[in-house]
């Protein structure tokens, strides 16, 4: 099967890159999100980048033109009918992202591969909502997405090696590098990386030193390039929330156990740079 045209489900920060590199590697886009306002404020955030990449010379009036043209908002799901790949990146809850599954299932053509850019749920638990798990498996992208290299390719327990063949290439052919993951909670680099940052977040809530102390000694004693409480921030604490949520009920194992502060905050609201408020306050 020939990919021409590609859906992305979600116009936030994940899937505004996703549709943007698509689109310079030559694909048609349906970018598609609930309300026209969303879609639009993803456009506009491709808009700005390519205006950045103009005034850096990465990038010419002309491309931008030409990338734009490729790229067609949509609110209504509908719109899946003609695509050969749908890439979700809606927001990292299990109940959104079946309903959104189900309703793909029903729409789309057979033969579309159904990809889902989770970073921690099971894509069997996903793919056994619809009636083609052989074509549903998971395109966890990193932020970035212009930028970040990564492709982690996740196989469900039904997924065909026609499919995952399928999406290797694709994401080679976005000039990014896949690694094949095994599905298992939280894949392998959130495996590692989110119990990291909610320990740090235990040094913070235990009195062991400041969000800037806990950050100070990571990039100084360990050669982080950025500190895991400032990394906390930009990926969104609800997102680190739910991620140690998944690995603790899906392992059983108490050291995945959220800490309390991060829960207190996201239950205030401070989910980061996204909110303008985390364990540092943004503008």
């Amino acid at each position: 099967m020939k990919i021409q045209k590609v859906m992305v489900v979600g116009s936030g920060q994940m899937g505004s890159g996703i549709a943007q590199v698509l689109a310079q590697t030559g694909y048609q886009v349906v970018m598609n999100d609930m309300k026209e306002e969303f879609v639009q404020r993803g456009l506009a955030k491709i808009t700005k980048q390519l205006d950045r990449d103009i005034q850096k010379g990465r990038k010419t009036d002309e491309e931008k033109a030409a990338l734009l043209s490729r790229i067609e908002v949509s609110s209504n799901l509908e719109d899946a009918k003609d695509v050969q790949l749908v890439i979700e990146a809606a927001t990292e809850n299990k109940e959104i992202k079946l309903e959104i599954f189900r309703k793909l299932d029903e729409i789309a053509p057979e033969n579309t591969i159904l990809a889902t850019n989770t970073s921690s749920l099971p894509i069997t638990e996903i793919a056994a909502v619809t009636r083609r798990a052989e074509k549903v498996i998971g395109m966890h992208f990193f932020n970035p997405v212009p930028v970040m290299k990564l492709v982690e390719v996740n196989s469900g327990l039904a997924t065909s090696e026609e499919t995952f063949s399928i999406v290797e290439d694709l994401a080679k052919e976005m000039k990014k590098v896949p690694v094949a993951i095994k599905d298992f909670p939280g894949f392998a680099v959130n495996r590692i990386l989110i119990p990291m940052i909610n320990e740090a977040i235990y040094t913070v809530y235990e009195g062991i030193s400041t969000p800037e102390g806990i950050d100070e000694v990571m990039k100084l004693g360990a050669n982080h390039p950025m500190g895991p409480i400032t990394l906390a921030d930009y990926i969104g604490l609800d997102t680190c929330l739910a991620i140690m949520e998944v690995l603790y009920e899906g392992f059983g194992d108490p050291k995945y156990r959220p800490c309390p502060l991060l829960r207190k905050y996201v239950e205030a609201g401070w989910l980061g740079v996204k909110s303008g408020r985390g364990f540092y306050v943004y503008n």
